[in-house]
């Protein structure tokens, strides 16, 4: 199908910008199961989550891979704006674009993120109960990275001075002076405390995958949503759908992907460890997300089979 773009129904005033991909001998008077992929923190469809989306379209899904709200080719103001409670409500804004399409499967939509997109799809999955099976690869809980740090040595306390930063940066963002910045990444390589971190910086800021549309920072005053957010709250009661973990055995965020394991209240919850893989790996990793792609492909052909899906 291609890109399209449509109206946020969570705020019409902005459009959203997607990539719809359709699976070999699609036939648009049937009906099809369909995955939305929501993307890392600092990057757009066109990275990792255009790569699984596409390869998981090829195993017979349809599938759409968006950009958030603020970020990307999507709209809004500020732009980068990083609000994890907006990335939330915007995967859900997608499947409310879906259920509009005739060859969606309404009873028969699963979601999957990477990174940061990991961590909204499994908040949109509390909430939503239209999303039927979640899928989740190399996940990160935004609010946990930046309050306990990338190898969770800072106690939630030590991360008060990030929330009156932000806070003081939307009295400077009133004052008219613009809008201050942060990084999602790191911006240079020299600021790369580890080599996990220094391929990120690789990732986004080299040919290896860098995008004009991304460019790997947030406004500094999405800090105040961002230390307060926990994507996995209420997990422990609401997230009940069946899930599919996804992980490098050498992630430094592994650690959030099991807290969302052990938090799930499924009973149908699956981890699956790709030995050696790092958190980037499974970016773009092309036999560790070849790998990936074929757990969350059998998931999802199982979950959301015309047999199995329940409303």
């Amino acid at each position: 199908m291609g890109k399209i773009s449509f109206a946020n129904s969570n705020n019409p005033t902005i459009t959203m910008s997607a990539v719809i991909n359709v699976p070999e001998g699609f036939d648009e008077t049937k009906t099809w199961p369909a995955i939305v992929v929501s993307h890392p923190g600092g990057g757009v469809k066109e990275q990792t989550a255009g790569a699984y989306a596409k390869k998981l379209a090829d195993q017979g899904f349809v599938t759409i891979a968006f950009d958030r709200s603020y970020q990307g080719e999507s709209g809004g103001e500020p732009r980068q704006l990083e609000n994890p409670y907006i990335s939330t409500e915007d995967v859900s804004a997608v499947i409310d674009y879906l259920t509009t399409l005739s060859y969606v499967d309404k009873e028969r939509i699963g979601a999957m993120g990477i990174c940061a997109g990991a961590g909204y799809t499994a908040n949109a999955a509390i909430q939503d109960r239209r999303i039927k099976a979640i899928g989740t690869v190399s996940a990160v809980n935004i609010g946990s990275m930046f309050r306990n740090g990338w190898e969770n040595n800072v106690k939630s306390i030590d991360a008060l001075p990030y929330i009156e930063a932000g806070s003081n940066a939307r009295t400077a963002d009133a004052g008219g002076r613009g809008y201050a910045t942060m990084p999602l990444a790191p911006l240079a390589e020299k600021e790369a405390p580890n080599e996990e971190l220094r391929q990120a910086w690789e990732y986004y800021h080299t040919p290896r995958a860098e995008h004009p549309t991304a460019p790997g920072f947030a406004t500094l005053r999405s800090l105040s949503q961002i230390i307060t957010y926990d994507a996995y709250h209420m997990a422990d009661v609401y997230l009940t759908q069946p899930i599919q973990i996804v992980a490098g055995s050498v992630a430094g965020s592994k650690r959030m992907s099991d807290d969302l394991f052990d938090r799930a209240a499924s009973t149908d919850k699956a981890f699956y460890v790709v030995e050696g893989a790092n958190h980037m790996d499974l970016y773009d990793g092309q036999t560790f997300v070849d790998e990936a792609v074929s757990v969350l492909a059998a998931f999802f052909m199982d979950k959301l089979s015309a047999k199995t899906a329940v409303a």
